[in-house]
């Protein structure tokens, strides 16, 4: 059991807004021991990240730093997303978060949580469905570790806008919800013992209860309106930070 209240939050772009937004989202970690006992991220807590060798990214370092520091008073736990799953050694060495670049279950009181970011499920566009089958091949992870950090860092700078789908559009993000519940309304049936279905990669909030029991909750994201949720063994809540 990883906790009795989870503080879920994801979708937070560290790197993507300016200084402010970073040192608006440690402000949150501060306060998450006061909200809950642990905490999960549900995916694209970074812009990018990759944990090189010996390096790890700039812009993401005061907030792996900020967690590091967490995880001294409670447990924390970690899915990877589309923009940053290449990391599941440095987070489990350096930090001892628990990590998974694609799917993390663990039990809240006595429900069981089942937490995956969700790209791949949603992706309108054929750039975006590509992009997601050259992530997650193992063979990337190799060659792009084999590259400098300054040039791989550049690289994707360059070439992350046109591979990822960042659409506005209400009707592509309508579908990509639509897409996204019935994604997650086939898993829980296909899995009665699942109490709650974290997915995020939408950043459109949405909560509920598609079979008897089940839950399917999108925390929404951070990036959009500092959104996070709070989930214990009986009740599910959806909140915004301020601070």
């Amino acid at each position: 059991m990883l906790g009795k209240t989870l503080v879920v939050v994801s979708d937070a772009h560290i790197g993507a807004e300016s200084r402010e937004a970073t040192e608006s989202f440690l402000a949150f970690l501060d306060r998450v021991p006061t909200l809950g006992d642990c905490l999960l991220i549900n995916g694209d807590l970074f812009e990018f990240w990759f944990s090189y060798r010996r390096a790890i990214p700039q812009a993401g370092f005061l907030v792996a730093a900020g967690l590091a520091m967490l995880r001294r008073k409670i447990p924390i736990a970690m899915t990877g997303g589309n923009h940053d799953r290449w990391g599941h050694a440095f987070w489990e060495r350096e930090a001892n978060v628990l990590f998974d670049p694609d799917e993390l279950r663990f039990a809240i009181g006595g429900r069981q949580i089942v937490a995956v970011h969700g790209d791949g499920a949603t992706e309108s566009r054929r750039s975006a469905s590509i992009a997601h089958r050259v992530i997650t091949h193992p063979i990337t992870e190799g060659v792009f570790g084999a590259l400098h950090p300054d040039f791989g860092i550049w690289l994707v700078g360059r070439l992350g806008r046109r591979l990822a789908d960042g659409t506005t559009d209400p009707a592509a993000l309508a579908l990509a919800q639509a897409r996204q519940g019935e994604w997650a309304q086939r898993r829980l049936a296909a899995d009665p013992t699942i109490g709650v279905l974290v997915m995020s990669h939408t950043h459109q909030p949405r909560l509920e209860e598609l079979h008897p029991g089940q839950h399917y909750l999108n925390p929404g994201a951070w990036i959009e309106g500092r959104r996070y949720a709070i989930v214990t063994a009986d009740t599910i809540e959806a909140h915004r930070f301020e601070g």
